[in-house]
């Protein structure tokens, strides 16, 4: 036998990480109705072939094979394990943290979940959105590892009945990665939320987030004019931060003083001024903005407009001959301006000032390893949505061991833009207009057909465009 039992994606599923780990087994495919399943050598075979068959639903054929060899298909397949205050191979708590932060950094996870429950505790990483299952821990290791967070980011670890917050950093292999963290307390222990925070905007090109070449060179046209006010929605984790920072990435140059204020500060850019929003002491977006028109910018980037002081000192910023890049929570590109009206923006300054509104979203990319072709039929779209161009197949994920059995690998933004300009005047100024009409004489994209052009193209799946089509496709019937 190998030195690796290679599982199917069938097999994996048959059993979770906690299964697999409680009875130290490892699934075989599934035939007709039996399954094998691999353990070492122990007294308790025939218990264990009850119990598994139960859980199964298989009649059961135990194999038996070596204990090194089983901990190794148990640590690539479902993670590692601790037992008592020890990981498998040895790993001490401490370690256990610092390969759980590295190994989150090399896939890009964005946030890591520390849970306690009833009879287990475990550890989940969002990877491309989703949250996936690593490790499970036992009960008696997992207070001393969230005691281990706790201390390295300067938390009262006697605390525990009141949430807390702090931050800490980790630095590995010359780089370097800010840490959020987010204590709970609940039922059974004590939740931590570990949010990562990449601080190396070198590596995000515009290039590579999901522009077509003619959304790319309108979304040019926008940022390059010296003065007006570009504002990006999406809902949370739509990457709206990444496409501004691949847009400072384009306008840092030796002759521009480009200031940023954030909540919090999620990438740093050599040649850029940042500052972090500090509330309790008074520095808001809004006081920041104010201070940055005496510091003599050229652009100015905001992380977020949340209300309609921020808004109002954007729009006096635009016109007196500043750039403005930032964010606002709406769902579409049209909802921007709406959202503007709200917090009492005249209409004639945003026609004034506005360059360009501009809606994003996520979706994840199919695994190139695993995704399965299937016919495709209208009949996979929501109702009233008329499919752009015709479509003869898709691809469904499966899972493998390179997407870790997702079915999915890395994600691209899907966008929606309007570029004020005279034909969208009217609209703006009569509320009354229906701006559907302006995307079918005009031929603009929607999100809804971005979404499903990467489908067409085999980037994506059904299930991954199915909400923003059915979205934007309830938006436009109302």
């Amino acid at each position: 036998m190998s030195d690796l039992i290679e599982l199917g994606t069938e097999a994996i599923q048959s059993l979770s990480a906690a299964q697999a780990w409680h009875y130290k087994i490892l699934p075989g495919m599934p035939d007709g109705d039996n399954q094998t399943v691999y353990c070492a050598n122990r007294d308790d075979i025939d218990v264990l072939t009850e119990e598994i068959a139960v859980i199964l639903n298989k009649n059961v054929i135990v194999e038996i094979i070596d204990d090194k060899l089983l901990n190794k298909g148990l640590a690539r397949y479902y993670g590692r394990k601790t037992e008592g205050a020890t990981l498998i191979e040895g790993v001490q708590e401490d370690d256990f943290l610092l390969q759980m932060i590295d190994e989150a950094a090399r896939v890009k996870c964005s946030d890591i979940h520390f849970e306690r429950y009833e009879t287990k505790c475990r550890v989940r990483m969002r990877i491309d959105g989703k949250l996936i299952e690593r490790y499970v821990l036992d009960s008696d290791t997992y207070p001393t590892l969230i005691n281990k967070i706790k201390i390295l980011s300067n938390l009262d670890i006697a605390e525990k009945r009141l949430p807390q917050a702090g931050r800490l950093s980790f630095g590995q292999t010359g780089s370097k990665i800010d840490i959020r963290v987010s204590v709970l307390p609940t039922l059974h222990g004590e939740k931590i939320v570990l949010r990562l925070l990449s601080n190396d905007a070198s590596e995000i090109n515009l290039d590579d987030l999901g522009f077509n070449q003619e959304q790319k060179e309108e979304y040019l046209r926008a940022v390059k004019k010296p003065n007006g006010i570009i504002l990006i929605s999406g809902p949370t984790g739509s990457g709206k931060t990444t496409t501004l920072y691949a847009t400072l990435k384009l306008l840092n140059k030796e002759t521009h003083n480009i200031l940023t204020v954030e909540d919090p500060v999620e990438y740093t850019l050599e040649g850029i001024n940042q500052v972090h929003v500090k509330e309790s002491i008074g520095l808001t977006f809004a006081e920041a903005l104010r201070t940055f028109l005496r510091q003599d910018p050229d652009i100015i980037m905001l992380g977020e407009i949340r209300d309609s002081e921020t808004a109002q000192m954007a729009i006096r910023a635009a016109l007196t001959g500043h750039l403005v890049l930032s964010t606002i929570h709406t769902n579409s590109a049209w909802g921007i301006v709406s959202r503007l009206k709200d917090m009492d923006i005249p209409s004639f300054l945003l026609t004034g000032t506005l360059n360009m509104a501009m809606a994003q979203r996520l979706v994840r990319v199919l695994c190139p390893h695993c995704k399965a072709e299937k016919p495709f039929s209208k009949n996979h779209m929501p109702p009233g949505y008329d499919i752009p161009t015709p479509v003869d197949k898709h691809y469904e994920a499966v899972g493998c061991s390179a997407c870790y059995y997702t079915g999915y690998k890395g994600r691209k933004a899907v966008y929606e833009m309007l570029t004020i300009d005279q034909s969208l005047t009217k609209y703006i100024k009569n509320d009354n207009e229906d701006i559907n009409n302006y995307f079918k004489e005009n031929k603009k994209t929607r999100l809804s057909d971005a979404a499903f052009d990467l489908l067409r193209r085999g980037e994506t799946s059904i299930e991954e465009i199915y909400p923003i089509i059915l979205d934007q496709t309830n938006n436009m019937s109302r």
